[in-house]
């Protein structure tokens, strides 16, 4: 059925009906503020913004910020990247940056996540469920059964891969069947195998009912389909919720049954509740969890709020969530604008501060360096 035109304010339930209906189409946005030095904001230049600004385009579908670059999909299929290219992570076939997006070959590419601190490795899924992997793989976090950087996609075997996460140099993916494999590098038992030995191919976590997972710089969440939270890796910064500092190589749980959403930073962890209630815990140095002081947090404390849809995916010292009203929200590290607010320097926030707009899509991702994708999602 064709689009319709439709005028005035709805509520979500409306925009929902008419959704199911299929009587309007959704256009997403693509949106990046912060450090552009290496040309990450894919705005054909080097400049830093301190709020967002459009990229080109309104067929966006799926995001991914890496350290010093972006990537992202278009609802026809094709795959784009821009930014930082030197370990070929943009997928090219070669070694060159650029400031603006470039297509990777394909027209069947879904989802697509980038390495948010120094991994600088890209993964991403087709339509027929494969996976694929480029960039560094100094920790064979490419899952080729080998450490050879490239700069081409090139496939991971199986295919019935759903969902991916990098954490630094350490990836976590699903599989339709609701299996949960890890590869990379494991100093800090980061992929679950009660051990500290690093793969270069995926190996499985027990278990056969993982739905959202995250990996931070040298720990992993994921919650199960009974609503269960679990942490392990590197626990420094109490980051894995147990209410110490104690390094876990295998699934710990942590209290609660009705989590549904998660997100593993640099030494910080995040999930919201079924109820829309939002709890952090671990490093706070520059207020990232929301708690309007600078104090570690070893188990969860709840952020203000019980409107919380989603949680940004990467980032260090930050982060930003979606309400279910539309808007987005920041807080924590703001040195190069990354907070998307209009200021930069050394200021941060302890608290959460609303980005304008109130048509933010769930998604939202970024890089240790500082790129911020997010999309918005626009009814026609």
């Amino acid at each position: 059925m064709p689009a319709t035109t439709r005028k005035g304010v709805w509520d979500l339930q409306q925009v929902r009906d008419q959704y199911l209906a299929e009587e309007w189409e959704q256009q997403n946005q693509l949106w990046s503020w912060g450090r552009g030095n290496e040309g990450q904001l894919g705005q054909s230049d080097t400049t830093q913004y301190s709020s967002p600004v459009q990229i080109p385009g309104t067929t966006w579908s799926s995001i991914g910020s890496g350290n010093y670059y972006s990537l992202a999909t278009k609802t026809d299929g094709t795959l784009w990247s821009w930014g930082q290219n030197q370990f070929g992570q943009l997928g090219q076939n070669n070694l060159t940056s650029c400031s603006s997006p470039i297509q990777i070959p394909g027209t069947t590419w879904s989802l697509v996540k980038s390495s948010m601190y120094s991994g600088y490795s890209t993964l991403a899924t087709k339509t027929d469920g494969t996976l694929w992997s480029w960039g560094r793989n100094n920790r064979g976090q490419l899952g080729q059964s080998d450490t050879t950087q490239y700069s081409s996609p090139r496939q991971i075997p199986g295919a019935t891969w759903s969902s991916i996460e990098i954490g630094n140099r350490h990836v976590l993916s699903t599989k339709s069947d609701g299996t949960l494999w890890s590869w990379g590098y494991n100093s800090s038992g980061q992929l679950g195998q009660s051990d500290a030995y690093s793969r270069s191919s995926p190996v499985q976590i027990p278990g056969t009912t993982w739905s959202s997972i995250s990996g931070g710089l040298q720990h992993s969440l994921a919650i199960k389909t009974d609503g269960t939270l679990w942490a392990w890796g590197g626990n420094g910064a109490g980051q894995l919720g147990q209410g110490n500092t104690t390094q876990y190589s295998s699934p710990r749980q942590i209290p609660g049954t009705t989590w549904s959403f998660v997100s593993a930073t640099y030494t910080s962890s995040y999930a919201i509740k079924n109820d829309g209630t939002l709890w952090a815990w671990g490093q706070n140095t520059y207020g990232e969890l929301a708690q309007n002081n600078r104090t570690q947090y070893n188990s969860p404390v709840q952020v203000p709020g019980t409107t919380w849809r989603s949680l940004g995916d990467g980032g260090v010292y930050l982060m930003f969530a979606t309400k279910t009203d539309g808007t987005l929200w920041a807080w924590g590290y703001n040195n190069t604008g990354n907070l998307g607010i209009n200021v930069g320097g050394t200021s941060y926030r302890s608290s959460p501060v609303q980005i304008p707009g109130t048509q933010w899509s769930t998604q939202v991702t970024f890089g240790y360096s500082g790129p911020v994708l997010a999309l918005k999602a626009l009814v026609q």
